[in-house]
């Protein structure tokens, strides 16, 4: 049970942070550009978990599967105030603070009376029929709007994302996929540290890893058992030699000889046949001695292995295109059940896994597909090219469609994972 909770929030810690930082990067980069954030969310669906951090609302939902940053502009920001309702505006230091627009009489401290013009985009100036006086009140570019129980500060157009330069946008969009690479960089960093780099010249292979209610397991051995010989003949550097043993031994016992601790153990196993594999299985992965990296040598590895990930998901994309088949897609389903067979694995694993997804979402992210990040892309970069932007109507349209298909591709992708479970 506690294995299984512990599995449980490993996964749940790496799709967490991965989306995270993902969202973090578009929220920073707006923010240091001037853009209103109104609320940065991990997940979607209902709304779990909500608290307010200056000017945005950071909430958690339901299903941990993605989030968002979500900018002023970038929806429809209506106040709802029109011309002859009548509102309340609390004032500080001569500037409209707060606009109550419900329950009026419950205020104190407030300023009654009918709104006769109003512009909160702009000129920031609300003018309002006080007990048939004209009144004029300059407004806070932070002043929020009050009603009932809920709250939104208001938006100036240069709090806007469309008010800002293309250069601007381009780079607040980006930082999302941008922080997955450096995400990934980070973790491999942490595994090349945790799980070493191999010796030059070794001597030995070792056990590297026991997978559980496996025949190896069953045996006594453990992760990082030396392994010298299989069946009285020594073993050295071999791992095909090993391997091969291992698999014209199907269903007959195997004497080996492991150094643990210094000390000689003798164990023997039995290997065991897989579903759809040839020859015998006994649960094990075999690695050579390693030795703790130094500081440079890590940063080296941990660019290596973001760039040679990189180039094997990129090359993944080009065969699937090619040749595309639902079942060679995975979805969150199929996603969550390789996270809980890996993080059985060890961490080091994990750390690698959650590298590559950090990546394939980075990636993912930046294809022109409409609704994604590299579909925004391509219409900032049409906007630098004209010199203006694209209808609005037109490009909220193009994603709205992209949208839709990607969610019936979800649905369809984890029913088959589904399927596939069931089916074994």
């Amino acid at each position: 049970m506690l294995e299984t909770l512990k599995i449980a929030f490993y996964i749940f810690m790496m799709f967490f942070v991965i989306v995270a930082i993902h969202e973090w990067g578009h929220y920073y980069f707006a923010k240091r550009a001037g853009i209103l954030v109104r609320e940065f969310a991990i997940g979607f669906g209902p709304k779990m978990f909500s608290y307010k951090k200056g000017e945005t609302q950071f909430t958690f939902r339901l299903l941990p599967f993605g989030g968002y940053a979500r900018m002023a502009g970038e929806d429809p920001d209506t106040t709802g105030i029109d011309v002859g309702q009548t509102i309340c505006v609390r004032i500080k230091d001569d500037k409209v603070e707060k606009i109550f627009t419900s329950n009026l009489e419950k205020y104190k401290n407030v300023i009654k009376g009918e709104v006769l013009q109003i512009d909160l985009e702009t000129a920031l100036k609300i003018e309002l029929d006080v007990d048939g006086e004209r009144m004029n009140y300059d407004v806070h570019p932070q002043a929020v709007i009050v009603n009932k129980n809920a709250s939104m500060q208001i938006a100036p157009k240069d709090r806007w994302f469309s008010s800002k330069t293309v250069g601007q946008r381009s780079l607040a969009i980006f930082a999302g996929p941008m922080m997955n690479f450096i995400l990934a960089f980070v973790l491999f960093a942490i595994f090349v540290q945790v799980s070493g780099v191999p010796v030059e010249n070794p001597s030995y292979i070792k056990i590297a890893d026991v997978s559980a209610n496996t025949p190896a397991e069953k045996a006594g051995f453990k992760e990082g058992d030396i392994i010298k010989s299989i069946n009285g003949t020594s073993v050295g550097i071999d791992q095909q030699q090993v391997i091969a043993s291992i698999s014209e031994s199907k269903d007959k016992a195997m004497n080996w000889t492991v150094i643990r601790d210094g000390k000689e153990l003798d164990v023997s196993v039995t290997p065991t046949s897989l579903p759809g594999q040839e020859g015998g299985k006994v649960g094990i992965s075999l690695g050579f001695p390693t030795r703790q990296a130094g500081f440079v040598e890590t940063f080296t590895l941990s660019g290596k292995y973001t760039i040679e990930t990189s180039k094997l998901i990129f090359k993944g994309l080009q065969q699937l295109i090619q040749n595309f088949a639902l079942d060679d897609i995975g979805g969150p389903v199929r996603t969550i059940e390789l996270t809980g067979e890996i993080a059985k694995s060890g961490l080091d694993r994990l750390l690698y896994w959650s590298a590559m997804i950090s990546i394939n979402l980075g990636i993912f992210n930046l294809l022109p597909i409409p609704a994604l990040d590299g579909s925004r892309l391509v219409f900032l970069g049409i906007e630098a090219l004209r010199g203006r932007p694209v209808d609005p109507n037109r490009e909220g349209m193009v994603h709205f469609i992209g949208f839709a298909m990607l969610f019936v591709l979800m649905l369809a992708v984890t029913y088959n994972d589904i399927l596939r479970l069931i089916n074994g």
